[in-house]
Formats: C-alpha cells, sequence, structure tokens
C-alpha cells in the first residue's frame, strides 16, 4: 500500500529530470560546435546544433540595438550587426557556456569561437568598439578582460566610442 502512495511522487521525479536534462541540450559538456546559420543582430545568432537552430546570445557584451521592436535603430548598431556578419555568417563555431545556460528568453548564452583560427568573437567585437561591456551574475568569466578591452577602445576611439555620444 505505502508503495502505490509513492508512485504519483515518482512519476513527478521522473517528469522534472526529463526537464533538467531536456535543459542541457545541445551537449551536455561546457562546449559544443555548430554553424552559424544567420545573424540576428551584433549580439544575437542562430546557430544549428545537433540538428536544430537555436538563439545564441554572446556572453558579456552588449550591441547597439538594431531590431528591437518599437524602438529606433540605435547609433553604430548597423556597423555591428555588419562586424558580427562579417566575423560569423556561415562559419563553423564553438560555444562556451559559463555557469548559466539560457536567458529569461531562452537564448544560449555562450562564448564564441571561430573554428579554425580560434577567433574569440566576443573579445573582437569588444575590442574593435562595436560592442560595449554587459556583465550579468552569474556568467562573469571573462568580464575583467572584457572591461579592459573596452577601456582600450575607448581610449582609442574605436567604433561605437567615436561615433556614438553617450547622453549623460
Amino acid at each position: 500500500m505505502r508503495l502505490t502512495r509513492l508512485l504519483p511522487y515518482a512519476a513527478l521525479l521522473a517528469a522534472a529530470a526529463v526537464l533538467v536534462l531536456a535543459n542541457e541540450r545541445p551537449g551536455s559538456g561546457r562546449s559544443t560546435s555548430g554553424l552559424v546559420t544567420r545573424v540576428v543582430d551584433g549580439d544575437t545568432v542562430q546557430v544549428r546544433l545537433e540538428g536544430h537552430a537555436e538563439k545564441v546570445r554572446l556572453i558579456g557584451i552588449d550591441t547597439p540595438e538594431s531590431v528591437e521592436p518599437g524602438t529606433p535603430v540605435e547609433c553604430f548598431a548597423r556597423a555591428a550587426s555588419a562586424e558580427s556578419r562579417r566575423l560569423l555568417a556561415r562559419r563553423r563555431v564553438t560555444l562556451r557556456f559559463d555557469a548559466e545556460r539560457r536567458d529569461r528568453y531562452r537564448r544560449l548564452l555562450a562564448y564564441v569561437y571561430r573554428d579554425g583560427d580560434g577567433l574569440f568573437v566576443n573579445a573582437a567585437l569588444l575590442g574593435g568598439g562595436f560592442a560595449r561591456p554587459l556583465p550579468i551574475s552569474p556568467n562573469l568569466a571573462h568580464a575583467e578582460e572584457f572591461a579592459r578591452l573596452a577601456r582600450r577602445a575607448s581610449r582609442r576611439g574605436r567604433g561605437l566610442w567615436r561615433a556614438c555620444r553617450r547622453p549623460g
């Protein structure tokens, strides 16, 4: 009789385990590889992973908005999107994960490295002045490096640091 009372709890536990495992896809490790099929904007791409498309948000950076519904295109947004397209379009990449895998919009959160030459795309966008650092806990593995790259780009007047005046 006791076993029959536990069965509903066992079924609930099994369902929870399936949801947790499904959230770990793609790849159960700290990294996975795929093909960039679309550059959405400067800091978001679509990547084909294990036979399905995933939206991927580059961790630790923020590029000016070019596709935010109801808002005007921000200063340097088109240039940032074009640079991401130049660096990533139709390229194979490795996604490396930090502490948190997905954001509230269900996008994968990743540090993006080009296969072949190993270019660290998040860092390249910051160093070229195409992005600002955006540290969000708990994904802070490269926060200090990103802040240094942005300071250097700002001092040298690269990209958005030259083209855009920030209010305040």
